[in-house]
C-alpha cells in the first residue's frame, strides 16, 4: 500500500503541517524509521527523537510543540491513530485453510463446526467441540467436555484441561494452560511421618467473549465451582490465576501478575506488571494496581493503589520518599549523638 501524508491525514481525522504529498508505504519506529515510512509519538518519553528521525511523516499529538524535520499529523489520540495505520500496512494475517491436519487425533465423540481448522499433532478428547471457524494450531490439547467458541484461535502448544468453557473470539497464546489443578493440599501427621495429601480439584474455568491470554498463562481449575474470566478481559504473558478466582469485565493483567485462590477482581480493573494479590480479597470495579504492588486487603471501586504492603498512591509515594531519605537522617542522627556526647563531656570538665 503506499498513501500520501495527506490521504493518511484524511482517514484518521487528522491536520497535516508540513508536505501533505510525501508517499508512505511503511510504518517504524522513530530510531529506525526511513523516509517512505511513517512514525508514532505516543510517549514523551522519545520527544527529542522528533527533530532527528528520518521517517517521511511522524503522527503527533494536538498539543505537540517541539522541533519537527519532516510532515507531521496532528491527532487528538496518537495510540488509536497508530493502531488504525499500522493494520493499513501490516502483511495479510495468516488464515489456515479449514480442515483437519491427518495427523490431529480427534475422538469419536468430538465435535467440530462449520469451517474450522485443526492443525498438526493436535488432541481433542471425547466430548471436546471447537465451534465455527476457529483455528487450533499445531500441538493443542482439548481436554474431555471442553467446549471452545466460534472464531478463536489459539496458538502452538496451547493445553485446554477438562470441562473448560471458552467463550466466541478467543484469543490463546502459546504455552497457555487453562483448567489446571490448583494449589490445594493437606498437610497432616501419619505414622509419626508428615504426609501432604491433595486436596481434589473437581471444578473448572469458564472464559467469556473476546478474551485475550497470553503465552505461558495458566489459570488453575476452581476447586469446586467454577473460576471465572469476564468478557473482553486482556491477559498479558506470564500471569498466573489461582482457582475460584473471579476476574469482571474488560480488565486488564499485565505480565507476571498472581491472584491467589479466590479473589474477586471487578471489571475494569488495571493489574500492572508482577502485581501480586493475596487471597480471599476483592479489588473493586475500576480499581488500579500498580507494578510490583503486594495487595494484603480488599481494595476500593476506583481506587489507585502502589507499594508493598499495597495502599493509596498517594501514601505510598510519601513513604518512599521518606524512606529515600534514611541515610540523610542516619548522617544527621549521627552528628547530633556527636555533638551531645561533646557536650556531655564539656559539662564534666566544668
Amino acid at each position: 500500500m503506499k498513501l500520501t501524508v495527506t490521504q493518511i491525514a484524511g482517514k484518521i481525522g487528522g491536520t497535516v503541517k508540513g508536505d501533505g504529498s510525501v508517499a508512505i508505504t511503511g510504518v517504524a519506529a522513530l530510531s529506525d524509521a526511513c523516509d517512505s515510512d511513517i512514525a508514532f509519538l505516543s510517549n514523551p518519553r522519545y520527544a527529542a527523537m522528533v527533530a532527528t528521525t528520518r521517517a517521511g511523516a511522524v503522527i503527533v499529538g494536538l498539543d505537540w510543540e517541539g522541533a519537527c524535520s519532516v510532515p507531521a499529523i496532528r491527532v487528538k489520540d496518537v495510540d488509536k491513530a497508530a493502531a488504525v495505520v499500522v493494520a493499513w500496512f501490516a502483511p495479510a494475517p495468516i488464515q489456515p485453510a479449514a480442515g483437519i491436519h491427518p495427523t490431529a487425533v480427534i475422538a469419536d465423540r468430538s465435535g467440530l463446526g462449520r469451517d474450522v481448522s485443526i492443525g498438526p499433532y493436535c488432541v481433542l478428547e471425547p466430548g471436546a467441540r471447537v465451534d465455527d471457524r476457529s483455528v487450533i494450531y499445531a500441538g493443542c490439547y482439548i481436554g474431555h467436555d471442553s467446549v471452545v467458541g466460534k472464531d478463536c484461535r489459539f496458538y502452538p502448544h496451547v493445553s485446554i484441561r477438562e470441562r473448560t468453557r471458552i467463550g466466541d473470539r478467543a484469543i490463546i497464546h502459546s504455552g497457555a494452560v487453562l483448567g489446571s489443578d490448583g494449589y490445594g493440599f493437606i498437610p497432616e501427621q501419619k505414622d509419626g511421618k508428615l504426609v501432604i495429601s491433595k486436596i481434589p480439584q473437581t471444578g473448572h474455568v469458564e472464559i467469556g467473549d473476546d478474551v485475550e491470554i497470553g503465552a505461558n498463562v495458566t489459570i488453575d481449575r476452581a476447586r469446586f465451582g467454577r473460576t471465572k474470566i469476564g468478557n473482553s478481559v486482556k491477559i498479558d504473558n506470564l500471569v498466573h490465576i489461582a482457582h475460584n478466582v473471579t476476574v469482571g469485565d474488560c480488565t486488564g493483567i499485565i505480565a507476571q501478575s498472581g491472584i491467589s485462590g479466590s479473589v474477586s477482581v471487578g471489571s475494569r480493573v488495571i493489574l500492572y506488571g508482577q502485581a501480586g494479590v493475596a487471597g480471599h480479597l476483592s479489588i473493586g470495579d475500576g480499581a488500579v494496581v500498580g507494578a510490583q504492588a503486594g495487595v494484603t486487603k480488599d481494595v476500593p471501586a476506583g481506587a489507585y493503589v502502589t507499594g508493598y504492603p499495597a495502599m493509596p498512591h498517594d501514601k505510598a509515594a510519601k513513604v518512599h520518599a521518606h524512606l529515600m531519605r534514611i541515610p540523610q537522617l542516619k548522617e544527621k542522627i549521627a552528628e547530633l549523638e556527636k555533638r551531645v556526647a561533646e557536650m556531655v563531656i564539656a559539662k564534666k570538665e566544668d
